[in-house]
């Protein structure tokens, strides 16, 4: 690092991902600020820089072995830190150590027989709630949440019409369940269902895909729809309405084709949302009818669509939101990005399924192509040819929204 450069960080403050410590701290209070700060985006931490910024320079000997030491002994899993010493014209030296954000989350400081769980909040280090625990272990990959048990179901919660739709018609499984005791044996064995404390329950992804009523077990699933006649939220609302119910639809098998007969949240998206989506043409065909003109390409509404639901973060307790204004279309999925995945990796067509389950059910369906590459292949271009604009992706700690503009 430059002697400008550390001068810039010092005097722009401390902040999400900048620490100033004293070089002569407690073991554990290096690795907190570390453990914390890796357990959000990574960043520095300034040894021999006051409180206030003010540059008292490193005092204590073998410092780099001091440090390593450190995050040998105090934090798991291992993080490797990149060290350097700065000199400034006075004389005085800074220590920066320098880390990305882990994709191991989350880190704990081991101290005293205890693992504790640190957080970044602004410019302080703090413990981590429960809620925020299971966020960072659902991000290391180490919780699937789509697996957790859903407090008050059963079996009865299911829609068994639809599974067996599932099993005979989209799965075309010869052995599809009869009995009560086939049932359970194979919703258990599909992770629809789980034991707990002797009890069977429905999971989340069971309730989700196949639930006759999840919202009333399962505040955070359905849909929320919402249309506007403006550019920002009003109070008067053209559409304002949640979707409960299964994802997925209920087909029939006739003469060798399927016929929709029963449907699921994402064909009554398309169907609730598609009069804001479009407008019919001024003029009349050759059949005497008035072609709708849609303002984004549908596959791609119901590809933004379909990648919220695959996606997800189930700790988080808000439902999906799609909303339509007179200059664009958003969904608002929760939860940010899965592991180490960003925006550019998506794009290029990486691969990085939060809620497997539920993703390779909707693949059963064919609501999600084989190859999982719906934002390279069918959002971004389709978008762009149709629009003109390129499809806008935000990321934030609490959600990922998708933006195409009219």
């Amino acid at each position: 690092m430059l002697k400008t450069e550390l001068l810039e960080i010092i005097a722009s403050g401390e902040n999400s991902g900048i620490e100033f410590k004293r070089d002569d701290i407690r073991p554990e209070q290096l690795a907190i600020e570390v453990v914390a700060l890796a357990n959000f985006q990574g960043g520095k931490v300034l040894l021999g820089v006051e409180d206030d910024g003010s540059i008292s320079g490193v005092q204590r000997d073998n410092l780099e072995e001091w440090v390593m030491n450190v995050f040998q002994s105090k934090i798991h899993p291992m993080i490797l830190p990149f060290y350097e010493i700065v000199r400034l014209d006075d004389g005085k030296h800074v220590a920066v150590i320098s880390f990305p954000q882990g994709i191991s989350k989350p880190y704990v400081v081991r101290d005293r027989g205890r693992e504790d769980v640190y957080i970044r909040v602004g410019s302080t280090s703090r413990i981590a709630t429960r809620e925020q625990q299971m966020r960072l272990f659902e991000l290391g990959g180490m919780l699937h949440t789509e697996v957790m048990p859903v407090p008050r179901t059963d079996i009865s919660c299911l829609d068994i019409a639809r599974l067996s739709d599932y099993f005979r018609n989209i799965l075309r499984d010869p052995d599809a369940p009869e009995t009560e005791e086939q049932w359970q044996a194979r919703l258990l064995g599909l992770s629809f269902l789980t034991e707990i404390d002797g009890r069977i329950c429905c999971t989340v992804a069971g309730l989700v895909l196949f639930g006759k009523h999840p919202r009333r077990y399962l505040k955070q699933s359905g849909l929320r729809l919402l249309a506007f006649n403006s550019e920002d939220k009003e109070y008067q609302a053209l559409l304002d309405e949640i979707l409960d119910g299964p994802m997925v639809g209920r087909w029939d098998m006739e003469e060798g084709e399927r016929r929709l007969v029963d449907a699921g949240i994402i064909e009554r998206f398309i169907e609730l949302m598609s009069p804001f989506l479009s407008r019919e043409a001024d003029q009349i065909d050759a059949d005497l009818r008035r072609e709708k003109a849609w303002f984004y390409p549908l596959e791609a509404v119901r590809e933004s669509l379909i990648n919220a639901l695959a996606h997800r973060d189930w700790t988080r307790f808000v439902e999906i939101e799609v909303t339509n204004y007179v200059n664009r279309f958003e969904v608002i999925s929760p939860g940010t990005l899965n592991n180490s995945m960003t925006v550019e990796k998506m794009k290029a067509g990486q691969r990085s399924p939060r809620n497997t389950i539920i993703m390779e059910v909707l693949r059963d369906y064919a609501y999600v192509d084989y190859r999982g590459m719906g934002v390279r292949t069918k959002i971004v271009p389709l978008v762009k040819q149709w629009t003109g604009k390129e499809p806008e992706f935000v990321v934030t700690d609490d959600y990922l929204k998708t933006v195409f503009y009219r």
